[in-house]
């Protein structure tokens, strides 16, 4: 079972014209006088948030480079559009009268600006984190989610694994993936101060699964384990079968680590399937390439052995283990170090882990 970790924020991009340069954003400026005008005169807080969104669409649109040169003039018309969108931000956010409170959309996009240091904005965590609360207030899932994350590691408030866990909790029941994932992996280890719980724990993680994607693909690959556990899972009856088409279809999402289970099923036989080098290797690579440790070691074996499809290279199989060392992988470390003991015919200067420099190398 992998460890729990907390999932990286999900920039927001919103849909824009590409106008490219000042010649052809002029009218797209035109319509947005037009727009603004009509914001202004609103007080639907809906038609102002939609012109935001708008607003700053238009401005992260504009090209800073004409040619490979940087042009002044587009920097100060996006900079000038930012902050207008900011304004607007804070403006509702705040909210629209006595007693109404803010929109749960712009308070959340404004505390993603807070948090990242987005658009010229100075970095605060206290700001981003008051905000995030605000929003989860009106069952906000995505900033409820945020909150969570904030308790949890102490960003803009102080470290509260019960308060976090209270918040990954109310993420889940709005059917937030990355708190159902979240809230499954705690109850099935136990961590964070949370009573193991492995048949709830199931149950979330069946959840989150169903509604995977590119973006949160990882709860497959955590379910796929539990159906390939021999001896079983509460609710779950062990199936290699379900398992492997669990991982593949996370694999096909892009989720490393299930691309590196591919391709060791396909090198050992594993899961029902049988030995294919070309499948291995193919799995492997695509793995390896997004920085899976396991993944560049297991493909510096197959360059170290050679292959039909694959030709043996001595250097190829030094420089994926370096890349798997690098991540203070273990095994990768010993490969580096075998290496570097002249087991293959590798001659090189090695001034850290981190930088070094080839006098010679051959394949």
């Amino acid at each position: 079972m992998a460890s729990v970790r907390t999932l990286p924020p999900q920039a927001h991009v919103f849909t824009a014209p590409k106008p490219g340069h000042r010649a052809s954003l002029l009218p797209y400026m035109d319509s947005l006088e037009m727009y603004r005008q009509n914001a202004k005169k609103t007080q639907d807080p809906n038609i102002q948030w939609e012109f935001t969104k708008y607003l700053i669409a238009t401005a992260e649109s504009i090209d800073v480079e004409i040619n490979g040169k940087v042009n002044e003039e587009a920097i100060r018309m996006k900079n000038t559009l930012l902050n207008e969108g900011v304004k607007w931000l804070k403006r509702l956010t705040s909210g629209t009268g006595i007693g109404k409170a803010g929109l749960p959309e712009a308070q959340f996009l404004l505390a993603e600006v807070y948090g990242g240091g987005r658009w010229g904005v100075t970095p605060d965590h206290d700001k981003a984190f008051s905000l995030y609360v605000q929003a989860s207030k009106q069952n906000h899932d995505e900033a409820t989610y945020r909150a969570a994350v904030c308790y949890e590691l102490g960003a803009g408030t102080k470290k509260d694994f019960s308060r976090s866990v209270q918040f990954y909790r109310k993420a889940a029941a709005l059917s937030e993936p990355a708190s159902m994932y979240k809230l499954a992996m705690l109850l099935l280890e136990g961590t964070m101060g949370v009573q193991k719980n492995e048949r709830e724990g199931i149950t979330w993680l069946k959840r989150a699964a169903a509604v995977a994607d590119e973006v949160h693909p990882e709860s497959l690959h955590e379910l796929a384990a539990c159906y390939e556990k021999p001896a079983g899972m509460p609710g779950i009856i062990p199936d290699e079968g379900y398992a492997w088409e669990l991982y593949a279809e996370a694999a096909g999402l892009g989720y490393a680590p299930s691309q590196y289970k591919l391709g060791h099923c396909y090198e050992h036989s594993s899961l029902g399937q049988e030995f294919d080098s070309k499948r291995s290797i193919y799995w492997y690579t695509k793995a390896a390439e997004q920085g899976d440790a396991e993944a560049e070691l297991a493909l510096s074996g197959w360059y170290l052995t050679g292959d039909e499809v694959l030709p043996q290279c001595n250097t190829e199989a030094y420089l994926w283990a370096r890349k798997s060392a690098e991540q203070e992988h273990a095994k990768g470390e010993y490969a580096v170090g075998y290496y570097s003991e002249g087991k293959i015919h590798l001659l090189f200067i090695c001034t850290s882990l981190k930088k070094h420099s080839w006098y010679w190398c051959t394949c």
